[in-house]
């Protein structure tokens, strides 16, 4: 009997019918196969980060397409792209009004953490204080120049002037500080460097291969310390005649010279936010 049973559940699990999936015109999930760029693309625009580095690419080339089609006669689609750029810019400054917080946070960092030189621990500090006044300036002026708060045109203007001046001087502190970076890097390769050179040499003394899993690491992660260097330094050089243009009251830089090394900055900017993510 036992047997039986066994045997006619068996039979009943064979002829059990499976229910299919019911096709749909309405599922238009299906239109779309699983796709790790797709993913990576939602991480990264819903960080304000990511939002800000999209914008700021389409910000700054879009003064590369206003140029051209200027120059092509195409008055009327170089407005439109101007009619564009605006409400970006607003919306990146708009982004940039909780920039305080996170300064706060860099600040207490920097003077309660060892510094890797006294050099970097200077300029650091002086970088902050330059964004300390950057940001409420800045913050200033675009409520001056939207008329949220009773402020001239002709004061509103030199807040820009000034809140642009001290981006300026962080930037040419970067530049130091990047300098500075360089020098620490090259020291810390020379010390790996060394001591896989008084690893092979025990190695040869004793007969016994050299175990250089740590050391490659070591220089694995300064190589990548080496590309971030690289790349901070062409970020900062896009910036740099940009700040000095709009800490002048009368430069001749064109804009479309601000869309170029704002571009490249930008898009610099772009590919370590989405590698990051």
């Amino acid at each position: 009997m036992a047997a039986a049973s066994k045997q006619e559940s068996d039979l009943n699990e064979v002829h059990t019918p499976v229910a299919k999936p019911a096709h749909s015109l309405l599922a238009l999930g299906k239109l779309f196969p699983a796709n790790k760029t797709l993913d990576h693309a939602v991480r990264f625009l819903s960080q304000v980060r990511g939002t800000d580095k999209t914008l700021m690419v389409v910000q700054y080339l879009s003064k590369i397409f206003v140029w051209y089609f200027l120059k092509r006669g195409r008055a009327s689609t170089a407005q439109r792209i101007k009619n564009l750029s605006g409400p970006i810019s607003d919306y990146r400054i708009l982004l940039r009004y909780y920039g305080l917080l996170p300064l706060i946070q860099w600040m207490q960092y920097v003077d309660n953490n060892p510094s890797p030189s006294k050099l970097l621990l200077l300029i650091d500090r002086l970088q902050n204080i330059c964004n300390l006044i950057y940001y409420p300036l800045e913050h200033i002026y675009w409520l001056g120049a939207h008329e949220v708060i009773p402020v001239s045109m002709a004061t509103t203007n030199k807040i820009s002037l000034w809140s642009c001046r001290f981006w300026a001087a962080y930037v040419l502190l970067q530049f130091v500080h990047l300098a500075e970076e360089y020098r620490l890097y090259k020291h810390r390769v020379q010390d790996v460097q060394r001591q896989i050179k008084a690893a092979d040499t025990k190695a040869k003394e004793t007969g016994e291969p050299a175990d250089k899993t740590e050391y490659k690491a070591e220089l694995k992660a300064l190589q990548a310390e080496k590309t971030s260097i690289w790349i901070n330094s062409i970020i900062n050089t896009g910036y740099l005649p940009l700040t000095i243009h709009w800490s002048l009251e009368n430069s001749s830089f064109p804009d479309v010279g601000v869309g170029m090394f704002g571009g490249v900055a930008a898009l610099a900017q772009f590919y370590v936010a989405w590698k990051s993510t």
